[in-house]
């Protein structure tokens, strides 16, 4: 899942990094300039890496889930589909659920059953 997710996120991340025809008629469509697209891959990338390395993993996913979920907002802002975007955050929250433990021990506590 980890390589799903990683191939999906870099191949993202490089498209507007490189300003690629079809990723700049997304970010033509939704206002924002070559730039600041090129930061947003940018930060994609970075935040993919921190999500790669096991020791920074944690970290990596509370900023993939940010931007994540920047991305289906400004999804559903301009009328766009927002499927896969809500497809990849939902594959990254399992992916990190099963990656880190004591991630979903955090979301999902135990209960405590007491005994008499």
């Amino acid at each position: 899942m980890t390589a799903i997710l990683g191939l999906l996120l870099t191949m993202s991340a490089i498209m507007k990094i490189t300003l690629n025809e079809t990723a700049m008629a997304q970010a033509t469509a939704f206002g924002v300039n070559t730039a600041t697209y090129q930061f947003i891959g940018v930060i994609e990338i970075l935040s993919l890496l921190l999500f790669i390395i096991p020791r920074t993993g944690v970290l990596g996913t509370m900023l993939l889930v940010a931007y994540l979920g920047g991305a289906i907002v400004t999804h559903l802002q301009h009328q766009q589909p927002i499927a896969m975007a809500v497809s990849v955050q939902i594959l990254l929250w399992v992916t990190a659920i099963v990656r880190f433990p004591e991630l979903g021990q955090r979301i999902f506590p135990a209960k405590n059953i007491e005994q008499p």
